[in-house]
């Protein structure tokens, strides 16, 4: 509706601002350089009106999109929550087998830590 009634609005002020058409040559009494100038001028001030009424159109159908899509937003259904997934059960032989996987790379690390450590901490020659 809204956007009706701008294109309305555009059409209307396009068709009320005249075509200026070029007579040639101006009328007697009158310097031809001052009046192309003049025709000139006249052209780039109609020219630069209807820029900002595109600019000013353009803008509107950036505020309508906006507008709408904010409207689709909140009408969207949100969705649905998803419970967490629970962990898996494990038998108690399972459960020991990962700790006892565990202690081991545990231990293996700290072996290596220390070696490293100890090559750190030696002397030098």
């Amino acid at each position: 509706m809204i956007v009706v009634r701008a294109l309305l609005a555009v059409a209307a002020l396009a068709v009320a601002t005249p075509a200026l058409a070029q007579s040639w040559p101006p009328p007697a009494g009158v310097d031809p350089h001052r009046y192309q100038a003049d025709q000139h001028r006249q052209e780039m001030q109609r020219l630069r009106a209807r820029a900002d009424q595109r600019e000013a159109f353009a803008h509107q159908l950036q505020l309508e999109t906006r507008l709408n899509r904010l409207e689709l937003e909140a009408a969207r259904q949100p969705e649905p929550v998803q419970p967490p997934a629970g962990r898996r059960l494990r038998s108690p032989e399972e459960e020991r087998a990962l700790r006892e996987a565990a202690a081991e790379r545990r231990r293996a690390t700290t072996a290596d830590v220390t070696q490293i450590d100890a090559w750190l901490d030696r002397s030098p020659r």
